[in-house]
C-alpha cells in the first residue's frame, strides 16, 4: 500500500519494527525498519536495509521529506535487548582514544595569546615539536619563545637549537605576513 506524504497517516500510528520503503523529497529511496518516532522534533530514527548485522546505519529523518512511502511489513523489535550487541570494550576504548585526541588538541590551543601567537604556533608545529607553557611557547622542550614571538624573544636551549628555532620562526612569521597581506 503506497502512501505519500500529504495523507492522513502520521508516523506515530506505525508500530516499533515496522519495515519501511521510503522516497524522500530529496531523492533519496531506501528501505527502512522504524525505530522510534520523536513527535516534538517529528523526526523518525530509521534503521536502514532490513539484513540484521553486528554493524547497522541509522538514519533521523524528519517526517516532512518523506515524499511517499510502502509498507512492507512488521519486523522483530530493533531495541529487544535481548537481541542488542554492543562491544562495550570497543566503545570504551573509541571513547577513551577521543578524550586523548581532545586534550590533545586543547593543549595545542593557548590560553590568553593573541591570534597571530596562535597561528606562529601552529605554523612552528609543522616543523618542530611545539608545547605551550602559559603564554610562551616552548620547542623542542628547551627553547622558549615570549610575546611578541619574534627571533629576539627565543631564549634558552643549546646555541644550535635556538638559531634553528629564530631562523623557523622568522621565516613563519614573514610566510605568515604575505598570507595576510594577500587577503
Amino acid at each position: 500500500m503506497a502512501m505519500d506524504g500529504s495523507s492522513n497517516n502520521n508516523p506515530e500510528e506505525f508500530p516499533v519494527g515496522c519495515l519501511l520503503s521510503i522516497k524522500t523529497s530529496l531523492g533519496d529511496e531506501f528501505d527502512a525498519q522504524l525505530i522510534t518516532f520523536d513527535r516534538h522534533s517529528n523526526i523518525l530514527v530509521l534503521q536502514e536495509g532490513s539484513k540484521p548485522g553486528p554493524r547497522r546505519n541509522i538514519r533521523l529523518l524528519k517526517a516532512n521529506y518523506i515524499k511517499e512511502f510502502t509498507f512492507l511489513g512488521h519486523g522483530e523489535d530493533p531495541l529487544d535487548i535481548k537481541k542488542c550487541q554492543l562491544d562495550l570494550t570497543s566503545l570504551q576504548a573509541r571513547e577513551e582514544s577521543a578524550i586523548r585526541q581532545a586534550e590533545t588538541e586543547a593543549e595545542r590551543i593557548g590560553v590568553g595569546v593573541t591570534s597571530e601567537a596562535q597561528n606562529i604556533f601552529d605554523a612552528l608545529s609543522k616543523t618542530l615539536p611545539v608545547r605551550w607553557d602559559k603564554t610562551v611557547i616552548v620547542v623542542m622542550k628547551e627553547v622558549r619563545v615570549s610575546s611578541p614571538y619574534l627571533p629576539e624573544s627565543v631564549s634558552g636551549g643549546t646555541p644550535a637549537a635556538n638559531d634553528r628555532v629564530k631562523k623557523v620562526l622568522d621565516f613563519e612569521r614573514k610566510r605568515l605576513q604575505n598570507r595576510g597581506g594577500g587577503q
